[in-house]
Parts: C-alpha cells; structure tokens; sequence
C-alpha cells in the first residue's frame, strides 16, 4: 500500500491533485485510516492515476476523465471519443489562431502608436509606400467612421495588416455628404459583399501626429497646411487621417491622448 506522498512520486501528481481527483470520484484510495484520516492506495491507483494524467494531457476534463474511466477499459474503446476530442481541439486551434491575429495587431498598433506618440506635432516629409486597402467609399457625415470600420474590419479579418485610415476626397469640410472611404491596410485582395479592395498609390506627403480628440484636428490640418504652403508644394486627394490610436476594443480610453497621424499627399508646385 502507498501512502498519498508515495503515489505523488509515484505518479507526478501532486498531494493536491490527488486530493482533487479523490472529491470527483476519479482516484479512490484502497483504505483511510479511521484514527488518522491518512489515505493509502494499491498498485491499481498507480496505473489509474497514469491514465487520469494521459487523458488530462490530452485536454479532457475531470468531468470527462470520469466518463472515460467508467465506459472505456482499453484504448480501442477511446477511439471514438479520441476522434470527437480531435474535432474539439482543431474548433479550439482555430479559435485561437483568430484571438492571436487580434492580439498581435493590438500590440503592434499600441508600439506604433507609442512610438508615433514621440514624434507628435512634428511635421515630417515621409514618402509613403503603396499600400493595398480594403474601404467602404461613402457620402455621409464623418461620425459613421467607426461603425464603417467595424464593417470593415468584420470583412477583412486575418487580412488585416495596419492600423485603420479615412481617405478624404473632398478638399474642404462638409457636413452631410462628405466623401470619405473608411479602410484597413490588408495582406492580399479578397472578396466581401460592399467591400473594395484597391491600391493607394504612393508618393510624397507631409505628415503630423495629432494628439488629442478628433474634434480637435483642425489646429494640426491648419499647421499641415501651412507648411505645405511654405515649402511650395500643392496638396492631393485624397488626404488621410490613420488612427494609430483611438478607442481601443475593450477600453475606450481617453480621447485627449488619442494619436492620429494627418498625411496630405503632395507635389511640387
């Protein structure tokens, strides 16, 4: 007979777990000493707590486990079951590969934008690369960008590969009907019901990271201007705002330290 600290060793289950086990009527002890309490168990406790440990390697519950070890006396009986617990863990990869998309694009957005954050209220001549984007184009009022985005983004999926953006066509301000497209950068063109997929070009612009509120962006888009103006250069449609940081998917933060980078495209005069 073992006591229950030689079947810890025996088996590498802790006191604890089997303990555990003992309340879900997985691994009964053979006696208990009535004066002491102390638990002993038989070489079948052995083998029964290496199955208990096999199967709870293989992500089955205690629930489970229990299941398993009144129906099923050899592996040949756990091939049905072992084939049902393959589809459950291929559910459960899949899942999870999708919470790991979101998460890596949540962290690499919060370093840009940290990074961006270091540079805020600069103007900066950057050249922009081509970038393919997936964007529903609209005439509407610029307060439907996020649910546009949430559309997007819904779309797009594993696609996506940058912070979201709104290109604006117009070359001044509008209330109801402005022109704008809401976008996500993306991996490779695809195909969704009011969904275009295009290439942005290109090109030269001048840039500023904006901190603060979006009803605030007026003094950065009146800087921008400016030094377009100074430097010569002729702005082009449409202009971008990327939001490197805004209301986030679990927090809606704090709007004085949202972070939008203003690109307005531009040419020699």
């Amino acid at each position: 007979m073992l006591s229950i600290g030689e079947l810890s060793k025996a088996t590498s289950l802790t006191v604890k777990a089997i303990r555990l086990y003992h309340e879900a009527g997985l691994l009964l002890p053979s006696r208990v000493d009535p004066s002491t309490g102390y638990r002993y168990y038989d070489r079948a406790a052995v083998e029964r707590a290496r199955v208990i440990v096999a199967l709870r390697g293989l992500d089955f519950s205690v629930a489970e486990c229990a299941d398993i070890l009144g129906a099923c006396e050899d592996e040949a009986d756990l091939l049905a079951v072992f084939e049902r617990q393959r589809a459950v863990i291929e559910g459960k990869l899949a899942k999870y590969r999708g919470v790991l998309a979101t998460l890596e694009r949540i962290i690499r957005r919060e370093r840009e934008a940290n990074m961006s954050e270091k540079k805020a209220s600069e103007v900066v001549e950057k050249a922009l690369e081509p970038v393919l984007v997936a964007g529903i184009r609209v005439r509407g009022r610029y307060g439907e960008t996020g649910a546009l985005l949430g559309r997007v983004a819904r779309a797009a999926g594993r696609h996506v590969c940058g912070a979201p953006l709104n290109l604006y066509y117009d070359g001044e301000h509008r209330e109801d009907d402005a022109d704008f497209e809401a976008c996500f950068p993306v991996r490779k063109a695809f195909s969704a019901a009011g969904i275009e997929v295009h290439e942005l070009p290109g090109g030269p612009c001048l840039a500023l990271v904006h901190v603060g509120a979006y009803d605030e962006l007026g003094r950065s888009y009146a800087a921008l201007f400016e030094e377009v103006r100074r430097r010569g250069l002729v702005p082009r449609l449409p202009t971008r705002e990327v939001y490197l940081k805004g209301p986030g998917m679990v927090f809606r933060g704090n709007p004085k330290k949202y972070l939008t980078e203003i690109q307005i495209p531009v040419e020699g005069a």
